[in-house]
């Protein structure tokens, strides 16, 4: 089974959740929608929206909570 993949626009550092006390937008397992939010990536204190821009039935993340991302890199892998 082939996946397809979430990349991150812009370089930055990656978070899973809109605040360090929030639950994550999605976790490991969950189904995952293209208009959901998967998570922000900060950039000189400004902050963007992950949209998964896919559907899937179940979303695997390659990068953690708080790691630095480059332009491109895949952050997640969805099941079709």
């Amino acid at each position: 089974m082939s996946v397809l993949e979430i990349k991150s626009p812009i370089p930055g550092i990656f978070f899973r959740s809109p605040s360090p006390d929030s639950d994550p937008f999605k976790r490991d397992g969950d189904p995952v929608d293209a208009s959901d939010v998967i998570g922000i990536v900060e950039v000189m204190k400004s902050f963007h929206e992950i949209k998964a821009r896919i559907s899937g039935s179940k979303i695997r993340f390659l990068v953690d909570d708080g790691d630095a991302v480059m332009a491109g890199q895949v952050l997640s892998e969805v099941e079709p």
